[in-house]
């Protein structure tokens, strides 16, 4: 697999790196984006925290908003940024333009249902060819962590749930919690996956954390703010899950604080520090 690098700069001693590549997954040209600290070198590889990204996003809005690189290279471990969808020509989209429906909204999934399911492949890609090809062409470990916001915490906290064994933490700020029961997720699962509900719940946090118990620490921040608490994000659902299957998460309410990146840089750190102790362990 090859890639194709478009843009760097020169960051707290490390790199940020954007990337072009040809994804056999999605059947399309995808972009990355990678933070490589200092002490990145063959001799000295690093663990990876793979973040994904919200609805309307692409791989540059943590890279540039969220204040990351300090704390990352401080702490030794690259950060990996994917799009959040399948792009270019020929790709489908929502013809109306819905920013919840189509480009930036993979939902992090692999589609089923026509015409998405040519390119809608966001899981197989995240949790397959995308590491493979992270450790193919960059200095880093096997040992990574997942970590992401609104539907991007939907997917790093499904995807850690049902991989387990290729985690070593997950994280997500304001996190899509059960998308069975909201409306970005209803409408997205439709669209993707066909109107079989039971199809829907193996893209659900809430189903996983029902039926099994979590074998990853996870911790979740919420702003008490967030214009999207109550109908799309249900918070509440994820902790009762967590506490019937006897899993082990954290989920810190931070007042004042609403869906933004202004909250995203206020708890990354936190974050960093979280998955940097099991990927240094």
């Amino acid at each position: 697999m090859t890639i194709e690098n478009s843009s760097q700069a020169k960051v707290f001693g490390g790199w940020h790196k954007q990337y072009t590549h040809q994804s056999n997954v999605l059947n399309c040209a995808m972009k990355f984006a990678v933070y490589l600290p200092p002490q990145a070198s063959k001799e000295n590889p690093v663990p990876v925290i793979y973040w994904l990204s919200g609805l309307t996003c692409s791989d540059e809005n943590f890279m540039q908003k969220a204040g990351a690189f300090k704390v990352a290279a401080e702490l030794g471990v690259a950060i990996v940024a994917p799009d959040t969808s399948p792009r270019g020509e020929g790709v489908a989209d929502d013809a109306e333009g819905a920013y919840d429906l189509g480009l930036g909204a993979g939902f992090y999934l692999n589609a089923t249902q026509a015409p998405w399911d040519k390119h809608y492949h966001m899981y197989s890609y995240i949790v397959d060819e995308l590491p493979a090809l992270i450790e193919q062409h960059f200095p880093v470990t096997p040992a990574k962590s997942i970590s992401g916001h609104s539907m991007g915490g939907h997917g790093a906290l499904t995807i850690g749930l049902k991989n387990s064994e290729q985690y070593r933490s997950i994280s997500a700020f304001s996190p899509i919690t059960n998308p069975i029961n909201c409306p970005w997720g209803q409408k997205a699962f439709s669209h993707y996956l066909g109107n079989n509900i039971e199809d829907w719940k193996a893209y659900d946090s809430v189903e996983l954390l029902k039926h099994n118990k979590a074998t990853l620490p996870i911790l979740v921040d919420q702003g008490e703010d967030d214009g999207f608490l109550q109908e799309q994000l249900k918070p509440e659902l994820l902790v009762a899950a967590a506490k019937a299957s006897g899993s082990d998460m954290t989920l810190r309410m931070q007042p004042g604080y609403d869906h933004s990146y202004f909250f995203i840089q206020s708890f990354i750190e936190d974050h960093l520090r979280f998955h940097a102790q099991f990927l240094t362990a």
